[in-house]
Parts: structure tokens; C-alpha cells; sequence
């Protein structure tokens, strides 16, 4: 069975967790989650209330990572997943969470990004000359990364796959489960 990799820490968004979790183990896909380390995640719940002017954050979800970034493999995988929330405002500091990215991105491995987490494909060096949608207030991290922002609920280049935040679930991993039945079909 293919396996597909999601790197997320605490405080992502719960929605971004546990969508593509659950959407690829139900095409088949065996998913693991990975972390700095491999201990309870605290998710969380981002939304918006009348008078803010931007998001809100409470408590979400706890769930179990199955690994530690250092500890991946990953050409044990076929594909990567980046939920945002603001997970990905620190891992992208973390150099194995660079690493397993940045491998993904060099082999042509298919890679789904929402929200913040394309973040992390800056930090890895790999948005140069690529087009990603993220969170809207993120359009000035992705140009300086030399990406071109654009803000659509899935944006498709090349093996990328990009979204918005969780409202994009449809159409972003429509699209991104569309290809790996291409590239990497479960038997």
C-alpha cells in the first residue's frame, strides 16, 4: 500500500489535519503523521468572529504523531502533505522538516500545501519560479520566495497542489487526489 507523509506540528488547524488524513486513507493510502517529535499534537480551530480583523484560535483536537522528522524516510513515501494553521511558522525552521520537503519537491513527488503551509516550501528554497495559493495574507511570503501567489482554492503546478485554507478542501484535494491515482495508484 502507497504511504503518504503529512508534517505538521502543534497548533495546526485541526480541519487541515484530519481532511487529508482521512480523505487518503480512504482512497487507500496508508498515512502517517510526522512531527519535531513523536508525542501528542495539540491542534487548533481557527475562525472568524464579527468585529475581529483577522482570525480567532481556540483549542482543537490532540492526536498522536506517528514520527519524528528526523526519523523520516522520504522515499518511504509517495506523496507529502503541509496542513497549515500555524504549525508551519515553525517548522519551517526546522532543518529535517527542510529536508523531507525539499525532497518531495526535487523528485517531482506530489506535494499539497494549504494555508500556511507553504511556508515551509519557502523555507525549503523550493517556491522559486512556481505558482501557490496560501492563506491571502501570505501572498508577500510566497513572492519573496520567489513564487507567484495566487489566490484560487487549487492551484496546480507541476506536482504542487496549493490552497487557500480548509474551505478549499474540495477543489485542493480533488485535484491532488486526482494525480496520485495517477502516479501512485493504491492496488
Amino acid at each position: 500500500m502507497p504511504k503518504v507523509l503529512i508534517l505538521t506540528g502543534d497548533a495546526a488547524e485541526t480541519l487541515e489535519v484530519f481532511y487529508p488524513y482521512q480523505r487518503l486513507q480512504e482512497e487507500g493510502y496508508e498515512v502517517h503523521i510526522s512531527a519535531p517529535t513523536a508525542k501528542k499534537l495539540q491542534f487548533v480551530v481557527h475562525d472568524f468572529v464579527d468585529g475581529f480583523d483577522t482570525y480567532t484560535e481556540k483549542l482543537g483536537h490532540g492526536w498522536q504523531a506517528d514520527l519524528a522528522f528526523a526519523d523520516v524516510d522520504p522515499a518511504d513515501y509517495v506523496a507529502a502533505v503541509v496542513p497549515g494553521g500555524r504549525a508551519p511558522e515553525y517548522l519551517r525552521n526546522d532543518p529535517d522538516a527542510q529536508r523531507i520537503i525539499r525532497y518531495f519537491m526535487t523528485n517531482d513527488a506530489p506535494v499539497a500545501a494549504l494555508c500556511h503551509g507553504p511556508l515551509l516550501l519557502a523555507a525549503a528554497g523550493t517556491l522559486k519560479g512556481r505558482r501557490s495559493a496560501a492563506y491571502p495574507a501570505l501572498a508577500p511570503d510566497i513572492e519573496a520566495a520567489g513564487g507567484e501567489f495566487v489566490d484560487d482554492a487549487a492551484v496546480v503546478d507541476g506536482q504542487l497542489f496549493t490552497g487557500r485554507a480548509w474551505p478549499d478542501h474540495p477543489s485542493w484535494m480533488r485535484a491532488f487526489v486526482a494525480h496520485l491515482r495517477k502516479v501512485a495508484p493504491v492496488e
